[in-house]
């Protein structure tokens, strides 16, 4: 691996570690009220919040309430989205005469939007209008990444609550994520961004003349605001449509890295800020260390891969220093085109900075295997955490209790057969609506119609799509011609099922445990901090991927990588 990536790669990750304290301990304080230092500036803002949308703050929700309210959020969200999209032609600010968006197409983004995933079977710059971007999707970004904030705070409350009947008022947990967390770290960001190149204007596109003599529309606009929400909030999508690889959302080696320090900043931070709740900070590094360590190795293996290029170049092409540069950004290189693939997909966000197409089979297969974990490590934010502690936390202890024939524990709490159902409703849940979908892609002519590639890697990019949709990740392999009714519509029912198909079961095991005495420690009682409960974790987290799509990873990236071993493509 080349020395500079290299550093790229230490560099990033020691800033997540000194980041993670800080940031987490600040969330924690705006989550509950707490002073910080920019309540005195704030408060009156979330007052008036409050007052106009008829928000009790000082009452608490029940896990039915809040999870009522997080679907009729949802509902209303997406209707209102849907609407917008169908009349973008007519409404203000169409910067170039931008058609409107199909009936599946606009089901599709408002759903995709909404949902904290931003899969676009449009293009950025063509497809959405200035105030779409800015009235609807921006604002998404927010409030979708906030949901996601809320939900996983609820969860920590009902992990660490004591016989208690409620989780929070998902209201206030929605205002404060925005205010306090999202908002401030978003504007500073982009300020930033505006300062390395990134155009944040209303002015319309703009025709110039190349030194070839032809006319060429450069696409310009509100693009830094929405460049830092995107990365921050784990949303992903491209103001372009050549996503965070365009010169004007991701200019320099210095804002890719912090782009990539955006992604990975408050899914990691949360770990910390579970600590705090628990009592506990060493469950939260535990937790720390387990998203630490697979994230790094499949960064690693994927940046290795692609700084070693591609052995089916012609003798006498020399990849030694380039390497695999096929659909990657020259500003960036190969080898940190694969950690960006890594880091994106490991944190729920479909901000990309190469083409996933042309990684090499394994490489790829790391952001789909990245995805089918269930998105946990670090995963996005506040879905990241919610999924860690489900899929990982709840079914390791409960192994580990059948491991020393006990009833598991987890934080002095039983975990009982009502929570187990919870927790496998989730696990399976993702596994269900990847596999089906995908299955019913390739067995039908209008699933068969998407991918452009032949063999495994066409099989590759369908699994990708699903995966990514159900995974609320966004990312694509950009091999597949999603824009169809087909696609649109599976996809959209993939992203739903992926987000409230977890969201659901998360929060009523969440209730659940609220409502429960904790019970002191005892011989028999599995540590769930140390090394030993990082090996479980993963573990548990790796087994449980591996048994569920194995055999579909095995028809796409490894086939297509034995047949390059072989010498053949399609």
């Amino acid at each position: 691996m080349p020395l500079g990536d290299l550093l790229t790669l230490t560099t990033l990750f020691l800033a997540v570690v000194l980041v993670t304290p800080v940031l987490g301990h600040y969330i924690w304080l705006a989550m509950e009220g707490e002073p910080t230092p920019l309540r005195p500036a704030l408060r009156p803002v979330e007052r008036l919040v409050y007052r106009v949308s008829g928000v009790d703050e000082t009452s608490e929700m029940s896990w039915k309430g809040y999870t009522v309210a997080v679907l009729v959020m949802a509902g209303v969200a997406i209707l209102a989205g849907y609407a917008m999209l169908r009349l973008q032609d007519v409404l203000p600010l169409n910067q170039g005469g931008i058609p409107a968006m199909s009936p599946d197409l606009a089901f599709n983004t408002s759903v995709s939007f909404e949902t904290n995933t931003n899969w676009q079977n449009y293009s950025g710059e063509a497809g959405a209008t200035y105030l779409i971007q800015t009235g609807m999707l921006a604002v998404r970004n927010f409030t979708s990444a906030a949901t996601g904030l809320a939900v996983a705070i609820a969860l920590f409350r009902g992990l660490t609550r004591r016989s208690a009947k409620t989780i929070g008022n998902y209201w206030v947990d929605l205002t404060r994520g925005v205010l306090y967390v999202l908002l401030p770290i978003s504007v500073v960001g982009a300020v930033v961004l505006v300062w390395q190149g990134v155009p944040q204007t209303w002015d319309p596109t703009r025709a110039v003349t190349t030194l070839q003599g032809a006319v060429q529309n450069i696409a310009i606009g509100p693009v830094a605001s929405q460049e830092w929400i995107k990365e921050l909030g784990n949303n992903g999508g491209g103001f372009f449509n050549a996503n965070s690889s365009h010169p004007f959302e991701n200019p320099t080696p210095l804002t890719n890295w912090l782009e990539m320090l955006a992604l990975l900043a408050v899914p990691f931070a949360l770990t910390f800020t579970f600590g705090r709740y628990a009592g506990s900070q060493r469950q939260g590094w535990t937790i720390f260390a387990a998203m630490m360590l697979v994230l790094g190795v499949g960064a690693v293996f994927a940046m290795h891969l692609e700084a070693a290029g591609n052995p089916l170049f012609p003798a006498g092409v020399d990849q030694t220093v380039l390497g695999n540069m096929e659909g990657k950004e020259a500003r960036f290189g190969a080898g940190v085109g694969g950690l960006f693939m890594a880091v994106t997909t490991g944190t729920s966000t479909g901000a990309v900075n190469s083409w996933h197409d042309s990684a090499q089979p394994l490489s790829g297969l790391v952001p789909l295997f990245n995805m089918e974990l269930g998105e946990v490590t670090p995963g996005g934010i506040g879905a990241g955490m919610y999924g860690m502690l489900i899929i990982g936390a709840i079914l390791a202890v409960f192994i580990a209790g059948l491991m020393v024939g006990r009833t598991p524990e987890y934080l002095g709490k039983k975990v009982e057969a009502y929570e187990i159902k919870m927790a496998m409703l989730t696990t399976l849940v993702l596994g269900a609506s990847i596999l089906g979908f995908t299955a019913l892609a390739t067995a039908t002519d209008p699933g068969l119609a998407g991918p452009l590639n032949r063999g495994p890697h066409g099989f590759s990019e369908i699994l990708y799509a699903y995966s990514s949709q159900t995974g609320n990740n966004g990312s694509a392999f950009a091999g597949l011609s999603g824009d169809t009714p087909f696609y649109n519509i599976t996809g959209a029912l993939a992203m739903l099922i992926g987000r409230y198909g977890m969201i659901v079961p998360i929060l009523a095991l969440a209730g659940s445990m609220a409502a429960k005495r904790r019970v002191a420690p005892s011989l028999g009682t599995f540590p769930t901090t140390g090394a030993l409960w990082v090996v479980l974790l993963i573990g548990v987290i790796v087994i449980v991927g591996a048994l569920t799509f194995f055999p579909a990873l095995a028809l796409g990236p490894i086939s297509e990588q034995l047949l390059q071993n072989a010498g053949k493509t399609f």
